[in-house]
């Protein structure tokens, strides 16, 4: 079984990692996909920044949010 990883969220299922901030909060990242490509696009050449992290909330959902440690670079 060959499952192409997500170029934003890795191997982990586009539908299962929610956006945890701006004016998509709320929204699964594959529904971003459908409906912003262009933010789709910029959400993956981010998160090859590092600006970008999912983590694991306690109630087992994973969150897309901005990197605190992202600014560190400046």
């Amino acid at each position: 079984m060959s499952a192409q990883a997500s170029p934003v969220t890795g191997i982990i299922d586009e539908s299962q990692v929610i956006i945890d901030f701006g004016k998509y909060e709320g929204k699964s990242v594959q529904e971003i996909a459908e409906v912003d490509p262009v933010f789709y696009e910029k959400l993956a050449t981010e998160k090859e920044n590092g600006v970008f992290a999912i983590r694991r909330h306690r109630d087992k959902t994973f969150r897309l949010y901005i990197n605190p440690l992202s600014n560190m670079d400046h």
